[in-house]
């Protein structure tokens, strides 16, 4: 073989290597879903107002003008046991609320006054 060959093929290896990484990249791994635990999130009955658990803090809003229906504070009981104690601003009563999560999606709820409810984790 002649040099100028010798030195085009030595050129044009040292160019592809240059391309190529010298130790395989990761490839990056796809974050698993995060999944709800608890109540705290949104939620929404199925007249749609969202009912929000956030850091004890509890509150109920229309979807259509965000205008808030009541507020509040929780606690969990148990893992699967909240107690609300609400104030309605449109009725302008205080009332005690207990819910059950049933499922991570679904929160049954029983009104101090007996009035029955579900909510469903609005994502």
């Amino acid at each position: 073989m002649k040099l100028r060959t010798l030195i085009v093929i030595a050129g044009a290896s040292a160019a592809l290597s240059a391309c190529m990484p010298q130790s395989p990249r990761p490839m990056p791994v796809a974050a698993a879903p995060v999944q709800a635990t608890g109540v705290e999130g949104s939620w929404s009955d199925p007249n749609g107002i969202i009912s929000t658990f956030q850091a004890g803090t509890f509150t109920t809003r229309t979807t259509d003008t965000n205008q808030m229906l009541a507020s509040g504070t929780y606690v969990s009981t148990s893992p699967t046991l909240v107690e609300i104690n609400m104030t309605s601003l449109v009725r302008k009563t205080q009332s005690k609320v207990n819910c059950a999560l049933v499922t991570q999606s679904q929160l049954n709820c029983t009104s101090d006054a007996g009035s029955q409810f579900s909510l469903t984790r609005h994502m």
